[in-house]
């Protein structure tokens, strides 16, 4: 699969119909759903929820190495969104209230903007 079909949603627990975390950089875990599959693994953020500064940086880090070409959350900081343009990862925000399910649906029915900034 390439890049882009690997997609990250910030969520609440592993599995496809937990809701979105809202918050990037502390959020719990990462599903990262294969677009051409809908396979989904969970990728733990709990190291990041410990740190007191560089939340975000972390967090960018491990979903960079998760594969992810995109990233769907609620709010991403300035911080956590240049690491997260520097390891080549887009982001669509503002998605809180939704499962991970209806997020990526969104994203691949194309009515997700990609930003160009962090909207926190």
């Amino acid at each position: 699969a390439s890049h882009m079909q690997r997609i990250a949603v910030t969520a609440e627990g592993p599995g496809l119909d937990g809701l979105v975390d809202p918050r990037f950089g502390r959020a719990a875990g990462f599903v990262v759903v294969d677009a051409a599959t809908m396979a989904a693994e969970y990728v733990d953020n709990g190291a990041s929820q410990t740190l007191s500064h560089g939340a975000g940086i972390n967090a960018a880090q491990v979903l960079a190495k998760s594969g992810a070409g995109v990233l769907l959350t609620g709010y991403v900081g300035p911080k956590a969104f240049q690491a997260l343009q520097a390891a080549g990862i887009k982001v669509g925000q503002d998605l809180e209230g939704l499962t991970v399910r209806q997020a990526v649906q969104r994203f691949l029915d194309g009515q997700v903007p990609m930003a160009a900034g962090p909207n926190k």
